[in-house]
């Protein structure tokens, strides 16, 4: 199946690293226009010359997606560069997990307002347009948490279970117009957090011998690629996944106990 974005604006936050880098490379190639959004400038520099290098111009915008003021003058910034936003890839967000009576409520308010918050405010921006011209497509990167919540796994489950209500929410609301939304439920992807993690508690031990060891319950045997991440939500913001919105899709190896 050729799949195709060709002139479509797609825009995907914690687009720096992992996913969100994956998700750029995979759009531009399929001919979107992309815009990438994260906190760091020199990430994103860096992110934006990586592409580059293979040809492909996106656009990088400094953005703390916790913040409503600092997502209200980003998107202003992209809708005028490029016109309009057709897609909007909501990532931005950090696993954060700690036993439940630790947690404080700067803690709770912190982890709201990066995952949840953040996909609630720039997807109320980007609606308007999306129901004007009758297309959209929104996806929210959640993780299988949302679905199966362990012991100790807040306050990231919380704020996830509570983006995959959301998903479903604007779904109904979009569907009449056309705006189709989405939910990608993370499992064990190979990305920058765990490479980090790799340096801090098993350096000597080799980084693919260290992946197959956390990825000992996962039933196909292994770690996912954020590659693999990105082609699915590459249909799935294609016309090619035109007959898909509201639902929530595992990308974890079937290693959730949740369908």
């Amino acid at each position: 199946m050729h799949i195709t974005m060709k002139d479509r604006v797609a825009v995907i936050t914690g687009g720096s690293k992992g996913i969100g880098l994956a998700c750029a490379r995979r759009f531009a190639e399929s001919g979107a226009r992309v815009a990438i959004v994260a906190r760091g400038a020199e990430a994103l520099t860096a992110a934006r010359a990586s592409l580059a290098k293979d040809g492909f111009d996106v656009r990088d915008y400094v953005c703390d997606v916790s913040k409503a003021a600092d997502i209200a003058k980003a998107h202003e910034k992209i809708a005028g560069d490029f016109g309009r936003i057709d897609i909007l890839v909501n990532n931005a967000g950090t696993s954060r997990t700690m036993a439940f009576e630790t947690i404080t409520d700067e803690v709770w308010q912190e982890d709201l307002d990066l995952k949840l918050f953040a996909a609630i405010r720039f997807s109320r921006l980007v609606w308007a347009g999306m129901k004007e011209r009758k297309w959209g497509r929104i996806i929210n990167v959640l993780n299988t948490f949302a679905k199966a919540p362990a012991a100790a796994s807040a306050p990231t489950s919380v704020s996830r279970a509570a983006g995959m209500a959301l998903t479903k929410v604007m779904a109904g609301e979009g569907a009449e117009h056309n705006i189709l939304v989405n939910a990608m439920l993370v499992g064990l992807i190979v990305s920058d957090q765990w490479v980090k993690k790799h340096a801090a508690t098993a350096p000597g031990t080799e980084f693919d011998a260290f992946t197959k060891t956390l990825a000992k319950g996962v039933p196909l045997g292994r770690m996912g690629t954020a590659e693999e991440f990105a082609n699915l939500a590459c249909f799935l913001a294609s016309e090619q996944g035109s007959y898909i919105t509201g639902t929530a899709i595992n990308v974890d190896g079937g290693r959730s106990p949740v369908v």
